[in-house]
């Protein structure tokens, strides 16, 4: 793909680069607060969250611990299968953290839903969801995440870690994807 091929597909920016930072620090800041002097896990669901994770971590002022999951539900399209895979899992053994699973969109809830209910069968001391982008329009199952750091209308979202194809993770900000 040419860098033109490339720009051309993102329509327009609908979260700017600095609008992303200063609300992680205002989360973050709750977070650490609420946090201080507990077990804490941040559980980064990858590939869409890790630019989200690096930043939120980094914003946080407790001491925290890492891990990751891979889950998937998309496969190279733009709709969801509505089948949802754990293709990487955890390497903590969850039961003495608070854990905070760390995931860049909810948007028919399936894929989170599932990775929240294998997570909570483990028995973490807590279990907290923080999420980057909330499409409810497109729930076709009952969930919510207990932060969500912006609700967005029904678009296909590409940057800041989500991805049309593997590409656009890298933009700083979050863009609607022309299709």
């Amino acid at each position: 793909m040419t860098t033109q091929e490339h720009d051309s597909k993102i329509k327009r920016v609908i979260i700017s680069e600095k609008e992303i930072q200063e609300k992680i620090k205002q989360v973050c800041a709750k977070i650490s607060k609420e946090y201080d002097g507990k077990p804490v896990l941040l559980v980064s669901v990858l590939k869409g969250a890790f630019v989200f994770m690096a930043d939120f971590c980094r914003a946080l002022t407790i001491p925290i611990e890492l891990d990751f999951m891979s889950a998937s539900s998309y496969g190279a399209g733009t709709v969801s299968s509505g089948t949802v895979r754990i293709d990487f899992d955890l390497k903590h053994d969850i039961s003495n953290y608070h854990v905070i699973i760390i995931e860049d969109i909810i948007d028919t809830g399936r894929t989170l839903k599932e990775i929240v209910r294998i997570l909570e069968n483990r028995h973490p001391l807590s279990l907290k969801v923080v999420t980057l982008l909330d499409k409810p329009s497109r729930r076709v199952v009952e969930f919510n995440a207990d932060e969500s750091l912006f609700v967005i209308p029904d678009l296909f979202v590409i940057g800041y870690g989500l991805d049309y194809n593997e590409y656009y993770r890298n933009l700083p900000y979050i863009a609607e994807y022309e299709e």
